[in-house]
């Protein structure tokens, strides 16, 4: 082959080689190109909108709590400017030194510090970490003063919950707290995850936390591209949660928290007995839910789980005591309305009552003689309640007890409550495995044994007593914003009215007859005289070795073992209107610890009701009965 011949076959080769190579890279040309136009044409709108969100974030804002206020608008809680200082970690140089600075003006714990560094190494360099909250205007002032000193460190205004009244009304509103893991987890509201975002923890607080909270608003932020804030692109600030009027009267609900001061632990509760609304509403001793807002100390909760008295705990509503002789009146209503025994039935009390081989004893060891219903509440006679609870069993007197609000939860506007215990025959078989034995009848009748109430209960039990048998039930909410949420008209209770004239008439003279248990507590001024019943719940008997060391009398124990005292009431006795009870915890006798307290606050309410001069000459609400005279 000649040398010709030669190069042509290699520059064939070579053009087809060459086209072999252009034709791969045409093709990869065209793949590049199509991929090119699928990405900036067909998929433009989706990517466009994928580099918008990395451009654009979204961040929630706190909603403003709702305030809450009393039945005449005195704030109960509000919103105070919360001033803290804030570190960003990138712009100081040294964050130790940067602590030690800000603890020269704001004291810092060393669990302050060991949490902001903490935060800091969990968060981006460029993200604020609070230092300290609720700062001073001192503070603030001295901090600002010093800033050219601080790099990193600013100031912030938000919102932290304040109580006005403090441990006044503690009970009844509750207070605030941070998120826990459990509640977060728990709820799908993404304001929860804000950092120190605060939840209602405990009363009214916790109760409307729904109503309370609002809904947050939202901040359109511009980033780069590590998430560094450029600018702020729009803002809604959502919707603040509504405003609460309770139907409390904050003047004499701070009447009734001082005059229950002067005893070692004590509740009281004071109702409308036409409306069921609560005026107020205390248990001594109390706390300031101001002391929580921003996080317990270790050593308050600690003092505060160790007193004898429960400061924490809301006796009115969670506290189940004896009701003592306070029940006597539904031993009596039972009887009445079973008509087991005539209204004349009378009863010859000796001081006992034998039932088979065994006595049960009147507190007056003497005997009261003949009583009849009334002159049995007039005296607390226990005999008379031995017999007639014998004559219609426990399941009347338990049925009765239930009708005025006993042995269950009353439906209050507060988390919590406790439901109380009314036996039955049924009851005890189902929970303790055994029968039902008279003796426990007897005992049951006069408010012992197994029988509980709560303070709040017997305020119902006495409403119901005094507006003629309706079936009111407790309420603190009187309204959320304009919408109403009190009720005025209740269902009958469905008993007869010359049988509640008779328990009526028998509280009536336990106050203002000369020889009623609570005669020495009457209020003397006309138009304001109440009618109540005594109570003295025991706690443990005395036993004869005590006796025989001098230890005679109920107050000669130690305080956790001696009787509860008891008072129930309502006012004024002709038109009723106001129905209070109280309870003093080892208080000793009703009469001597509870039923003055129970004037005073009954007393202190009438005067204080400035429609009180029509209340006469105004019809109850719709469903109703007619002030009896």
């Amino acid at each position: 082959m000649s040398s010709i011949d030669r190069d042509t076959d290699r520059s064939r080769l070579l053009a087809r080689r060459a086209l072999v190579l252009g034709g791969i890279k045409l093709a990869g040309l065209s793949a590049l190109v199509g991929r090119l136009y699928y990405l900036q044409v067909v998929e433009s709108a989706r990517y466009t909108m994928l580099a918008e969100e990395n451009r654009i974030s979204l961040r929630l804002i706190a909603p403003s709590r709702g305030n809450i206020v009393d039945r005449f608008g005195v704030p109960l809680a509000v919103n105070e400017q919360n001033y803290r200082v804030v570190v960003v970690s990138e712009r100081t140089h040294n964050i130790q030194e940067t602590l030690d600075k800000i603890s020269r003006i704001v004291p810092l714990t060393d669990g302050d510090r060991r949490r902001v560094l903490r935060e800091l190494h969990r968060k981006r360099r460029f993200v604020p970490v609070t230092v300290r909250e609720n700062l001073t205007w001192e503070q603030v002032a001295t901090l600002e003063t010093n800033t050219p000193d601080l790099p990193g460190v600013a100031i912030e205004v938000g919102e932290l919950r304040h109580y006005p009244q403090a441990d006044a009304t503690a009970h009844i509103l509750g207070y605030v707290g941070a998120v826990s893991e459990a509640e977060l987890s728990g709820n799908s509201d993404p304001v929860l995850s804000l950092p120190g975002f605060r939840i209602g923890k405990a009363g009214i607080e916790k109760f409307h936390e729904k109503v309370l909270r609002g809904t947050a608003g939202t901040s359109q932020l511009e980033v780069n591209a590590v998430g560094r804030v450029i600018r702020e692109l729009s803002r809604d600030e959502g919707q603040s949660g509504r405003e609460i009027q309770l139907t409390i009267d904050m003047a004499l609900q701070r009447f009734v928290q001082e005059r229950l001061s002067q005893e070692v632990s004590a509740s009281a509760v004071v109702m409308d007995v036409h409306t069921g609304g609560i005026y107020a509403l205390c248990s001594h001793p109390s706390y300031d839910p101001n002391q929580f807002t921003m996080g317990i100390s270790a050593e308050l909760w600690e003092e505060l789980l160790s007193n004898p008295a429960t400061p924490l705990n809301n006796k009115a509503v969670v506290g189940q005591y004896p009701p003592g002789s306070t029940f006597k009146m539904m031993a009596a209503l039972a009887a009445l309305e079973s008509g087991v025994v005539s209204n004349r039935h009378t009863v010859f009390c000796p001081g006992y009552l034998e039932l088979g081989d065994h006595r049960f004893h009147c507190w007056k060891r003497g005997g009261h003689g003949t009583v009849d219903f009334v002159g049995a509440l007039r005296h607390s006679c226990d005999v008379f309640f031995y017999d007639v609870s014998r004559r219609i069993g426990i399941d009347r007197i338990a049925e009765m007890s239930n009708r005025f609000g006993l042995g269950h939860r009353t439906g209050i506007d507060l988390p919590h409550e406790r439901a109380g215990l009314i036996p039955s025959i049924a009851w005890k078989k189902a929970t303790l495995g055994k029968g039902w034995d008279m003796g426990e009848t007897l005992v049951a009748s006069i408010g012992q044994g197994y029988v509980l109430t709560t303070p709040l209960q017997l305020a119902v039990m006495v409403c119901r007593l005094a507006n003629g048998g309706y079936a009111v039930k407790p309420h603190l909410t009187k309204q959320i914003k304009t919408v109403s949420g009190e009720q005025t008209a209740w269902p009958g209770i469905g008993v007869k009215k010359e049988n509640l004239d008779i328990v009526l008439r028998g509280m009536t003279e336990v106050v203002n007859a000369p020889n009623g248990t609570a005669f020495k507590s009457r209020i003397t001024e006309v138009g304001y005289e109440m009618a109540g019943k005594t109570g003295s719940a025991q706690v443990r008997r005395i036993t004869m070795a005590e006796r025989n060391t001098g230890v005679k009398k109920n107050e000669d124990l130690p305080w956790r073992e001696r009787d509860h005292a008891l008072f129930v009431a309502f006012a004024p006795i002709q038109a009723p209107r106001y129905a209070c009870a109280v309870f003093v915890e080892h208080g000793g006798g009703g009469s001597t610890a509870a039923a003055p307290i129970a004037r005073d606050i009954l007393l202190e309410t009438q005067k204080r009701d400035p429609g009180r001069a029509a209340v006469a000459e105004t019809p109850p609400p719709s469903g109703m009965p007619e002030p009896r005279g």
